[in-house]
């Protein structure tokens, strides 16, 4: 199973466009807060944007896409979007970027608006798919059906974008039954890449409203982090690559009062990984059964955080199941990221 290294994913500018373009208000929903964006960005602040993000630019980071995210950026106005493609397209062609992305609703997706777009450096394109179970879409007041992704798709091809999808976790009417078969209806249409994002309860969203009332109450942490485990390695296994597990941590949402209950964590991704190597690492032990009370775990270096879990909690619970007096966790350049290997100590 791959675990998705860092040292070689574009650098993204990310320009924030919350709500822009949204026809209505989905029941999880409250961007401004999450992104930490309150207003729209103009055509003419895009440059500043960029300008001023591109100065963290690390050396090793050699592709540089400038992402429009939140909204429904194919919802708002064409000429407006076509302003803002131009404005970004201006430091592609000054090569000061490789491409375009943005993020749009599946039902957005339609042949005169892609043949608008065509001719901007575009090469990136992610559906907030959310789900494939109509009854789900339904509950969460998308506004569109599973259907309209599989078009949306099958027209992103046609045009031979780099294909992403959005899905979420533990959303009203969900069920791990309906979450993977969603799965599977999105492994079916073959995507580039995926993001999964657990439910929240955001203040000011109408599943607040909802959950206030206890007629929603999100998933446990740990339960979360078991799902997306779970879809992880269900898309793994198919050769679909999952960039990203969990909301972005920001400073507004880490104040405590955006989320008002769901299983966020500033670091929703490292436990999920986490939670991969305990796996595995109980696997191993029970196969090799090694001998003596002495374990060690051998995994490559920028593995090594992930094998021990938060504050060394796999480390603790692997010596509590298998009557372990020590499990050291050894460095091993040799190993992939996603391997393991367990031997005896002395």
């Amino acid at each position: 199973m791959k675990v998705e290294s860092n040292s070689h994913k574009p650098f993204v500018v990310p320009i924030f466009l919350p709500h822009a373009g949204c026809p209505h208000r989905c029941v999880f929903c409250n961007q401004s807060l999450i992104t930490g964006v309150n207003s729209r960005i103009s055509p003419n602040k895009v440059r500043n944007s960029v300008e001023s993000f591109l100065k963290y630019k690390g050396e090793r980071r050699n592709i540089v896409q400038i992402a429009f995210f939140g909204g429904n950026f194919l919802g708002i106005d064409m000429d407006e979007v076509k302003r803002m493609l131009a404005e970004a397209a201006a430091f592609v062609k000054e090569g000061r970027a490789d491409s375009i992305r943005f993020s749009t609703r599946p039902d957005t997706i339609d042949r005169p608006r892609l043949e608008s777009i065509k001719n901007f450096p575009v090469s990136t394109v992610e559906l907030g798919v959310q789900s494939m179970d109509d009854r789900v879409l339904a509950s969460t007041k998308r506004g569109h059906t599973s259907a309209d992704t599989q078009i949306a798709v099958q027209r992103l091809k046609e045009f031979n974008y780099e294909i992403g999808v959005q899905l979420m976790v533990g959303l009203p009417g969900e069920d791990p039954g309906r979450l993977l078969v969603s799965a599977q209806r999105v492994a079916e249409l073959k995507p580039d890449f995926i993001r999964i994002y657990p439910t929240v309860v955001v203040a000011g969203s109408p599943l607040a409203k909802l959950y206030k009332e206890g007629r929603y109450m999100p998933l446990p942490l740990k339960d979360a982090v078991t799902q997306v485990k779970e879809l992880y390695r269900f898309f793994s296994r198919r050769n679909i690559q999952v960039i990203r597990m969990g909301l972005q941590a920001t400073v507004d949402l880490d104040k405590g009062s955006t989320i008002l209950a769901g299983p966020y964590h500033p670091s929703f991704g490292h436990l999920v990984y986490s939670e991969i190597f305990l796996d595995m690492a109980m696997s191993a032990i029970k196969s090799v059964n090694p001998k003596g009370d002495r374990v060690g775990l051998h995994v490559h270096p920028r593995s090594v955080s992930k094998m021990g879990g938060l504050k060394n909690g796999n480390i603790k619970e692997l010596r509590g199941k298998f009557h372990l007096q020590a499990v050291k966790i050894v460095p091993d350049d040799s190993l992939k990221e996603d391997q393991l290997k367990v031997n005896a100590l002395p």
